[in-house]
Order: structure tokens, then sequence, then C-alpha cells
């Protein structure tokens, strides 16, 4: 069922070309929007009806009759926790917001970043969620979700950017940061309420708005200070 999900080196290559605006951002972002345009940076889903998208339907079916009950209670653990407990399992019980506020005060940016990013998304595809254009996949509690949201998906943008900015403070730790982004992305077929090319375009997010948070220079002391709290806090193996 796992997936690798490409890493579109261009799109890297031209997150590291634009650092220098972030210091033009004004408060409370840090990014200005043109550095992180979903509109610029992503192609448009496939449309509805398209070949692609009934690809798409098929491969959520088959998730969908395979599924073992254990991933789907994963999935839903995923679904509830948007936030850096995602990692938790991965990094351990150290891994604890409350016992490291530096690295929460980080993380927090980083998803306040990536939110607007995403949410900037969301209201210019406004692509259908797939329970919405088949109400037999079920899976994952999605009253919360709004039916138009579906491109790109929120929770592997959130996952991917805060996966690339740990990576970087935990760089041994990275392989298995970055494998736990694509687990937590891949859930969210296993919930039935994205289309792969969703997740795909929320690792393209994501990744982005981490890479350029890492660069910019309002952020240099809170990264410092995070990565310092990480190490005394045995993180690193």
């Amino acid at each position: 069922m796992r997936r690798s999900l490409p890493f579109l080196a261009s799109l890297l290559a031209l997150t590291l070309v634009v650092p220098a605006l972030a210091q033009e951002a004004p408060a409370p972002t840090i990014l200005p929007t043109a550095a992180v345009d979903p509109v610029r940076l992503l192609p448009p889903p496939p449309p509805e009806g398209s070949a692609a998208q009934k690809a798409e339907l098929a491969e959520l079916h088959r998730i969908q009759e395979t599924r073992t009950p254990a991933q789907l209670a994963q999935a839903k653990w995923d679904n509830d926790h948007e936030d850096p407990s995602a990692f938790a399992p991965t990094l351990g019980p150290n891994f604890d917001m409350a016992k490291l506020p530096a690295t929460a005060k980080l993380l927090k940016v980083v998803d306040h970043e990536q939110s607007i990013a995403k949410k900037m998304g969301k209201t210019a595809f406004g692509r259908s969620r797939p329970w919405v254009v088949d109400p037999t996949l079920v899976g994952c509690d999605h009253a919360d979700d709004k039916p138009k949201s579906s491109y790109p998906s929120g929770h592997t943008s959130m996952g991917y950017a805060m996966a690339v900015v740990l990576a970087d403070l935990l760089p041994d730790r990275a392989a298995a940061i970055l494998a736990r982004a694509q687990d937590y992305a891949e859930d969210r077929l296993v919930c039935g309420v994205h289309f792969r090319s969703d997740i795909v375009a929320g690792q393209a997010l994501g990744t982005a708005v981490g890479v350029q948070l890492l660069h910019a220079p309002a952020l240099k002391a809170d990264i410092e200070a995070a990565r310092q709290e990480l190490a005394a806090a045995h993180l690193s193996n």
C-alpha cells in the first residue's frame, strides 16, 4: 500500500533561490506569499470525471478493500493529530512539546506558515473531496472537512513542512523523520479523505515551506535554540 512520494527536485531548487524575500514578509508571517504561492508551485489537480481522477478513485477503493483494522486505526490516529505529536511515535517520549518550549515555538511558526500556503491552495483549486465524488468511500471522520478542500492535502503539507525542519535539526534521524512524514501522508488515502495527487501536492508544498523557513533570517535564532534543546533532550542517536 505504501508508495514513495516524489520529491520534485526542481521545486526544491526554486525554493533555495528566494529565501532573501523572507525579510520582506509583514508580521505575523515569515514568508511572503509569492515564495510559497501554491498556484505557482503546483499543477492543477486532475479534472473531475477525467481518466486520471477515475484511476485515483480506483486506488482508493483498492485501499478501502485491503486495509487492515490496524491500518485504519493508525490512519484515524493520524487524522486526529495534525500537530507535532504526529512525530512522537518516531522520535519517542522525549519529543514532548510541553518539555521542549523552543522546539514548540519553532514548529508553531512552521505550522502557521504552511497553513497559510495550503489554505491558499485549497481555495484556489477548490477540488471536491473523494467522499463527495464517491459516497461509497468510507474511513476517517470528515465532519470538519470542507467538501471542496481536497487539494492540496493539509495534513501532508504540515507533515512535510515539519519533517523538513526536524530532519535538519536532527540529521542523524532524518531518514526516519521523512519516512514518518510519508506514512502520515499515505494515511490520508487509508482514511479515504484525499486523492493521491492531493498528498503529492501537499508534500511539494510542505517541503517548499520547510526549506524556505530553514533559510529565513528571521528564524535563525529560533532554529538554533531548537537545535540545542533537542540535543539536550537526547533526541539525537
